[in-house]
């Protein structure tokens, strides 16, 4: 039987999984953090707050158990979009998923709040205030969607965001106002019903100025990237004709004997 020479033996490495696979794990697991639980936990939450805002709910009565409740309630879902945001941030863990769920988990609060309202406390929202509300929103998810096909972005203005606390505002107004017209601390009196019902006019009116300062920066963009398309396809004819006009110069030099 033949002696095995001597020498470095051949280590036998353990079978290792592909980095694609590795790769789409970690990605997996970036997905479900702590901000995108808040932000999934914030639309979960969504039906709850419709049960508060009926009649169905337990705990309504005279005394405003539910109003303060369900008011409580929103304000703590209203809270948690600033807290997964600063979250995501500050945590490095900014996810396509999370840019997903936040807007949808913003709109979904907001036009269920007052589509539960109009039946809730029909004196103060209106069910036109509440379409102009959900088209607005509908406008500027359209809008954006455009922009992002078209390779840019329409950033969030200050009247967005004016926009964004006035609806808060109202929401919780015009809620405390199904059970108090005014509360008397001393001689101190706070006009609830005043409250909510500039509160609520005034989201109407907020919405309209924001889509429309949404389409108008929508337009520019637009206008902006159509002039540029136009300019740069002016430019590769005119280079193709001075390329054609050079071409049908060169060719009798070419050809003289």
């Amino acid at each position: 039987m033949a002696a095995v020479p001597p020498g470095p033996q051949p280590q036998i490495r353990p079978p290792q999984r592909p980095p694609s696979l590795v790769h789409n794990d970690n990605r997996d697991a970036s997905r479900v953090n702590l901000p995108n639980s808040i932000t999934m936990g914030r639309i979960f939450c969504i039906p709850v707050l419709i049960w508060m805002l009926s009649p169905r709910f337990p705990h309504g009565g005279w005394h405003g158990e539910q109003e303060v409740i369900a008011s409580l309630f929103f304000i703590l879902l209203s809270i948690s979009d600033g807290v997964d945001g600063y979250l995501a941030r500050r945590r490095g863990q900014i996810t396509t998923m999370g840019m997903l769920l936040d807007p949808l988990a913003d709109k979904l609060l907001i036009t269920s709040a007052y589509v539960a309202l109009v039946e809730f406390n029909p004196h103060v929202v209106k069910a036109w205030i509440v379409v102009v509300v959900i088209g607005r929103e509908f406008l500027v998810s359209g809008l954006r969607s455009i922009a992002s096909t078209e390779g840019f972005t329409i950033e969030a203005s200050d009247v967005g965001k004016l926009k964004t606390v006035i609806q808060i505002v109202s929401v919780v107004a015009a809620t405390l106002d199904h059970a108090w017209y005014s509360w008397h601390i001393g001689w101190f009196v706070v006009p609830v019903d005043l409250f909510a019902v500039v509160g609520i006019y005034y989201t109407a009116a907020v919405s309209i100025i924001s889509a429309i300062d949404y389409f108008v920066a929508f337009w520019r963009r637009i206008d902006k990237a159509a002039e540029t398309q136009r300019t740069r396809e002016n430019k590769m004819v005119l280079s193709r004709r001075k390329k054609k006009n050079n071409t049908t110069a060169a060719a009798p030099t070419a050809t003289q004997p």
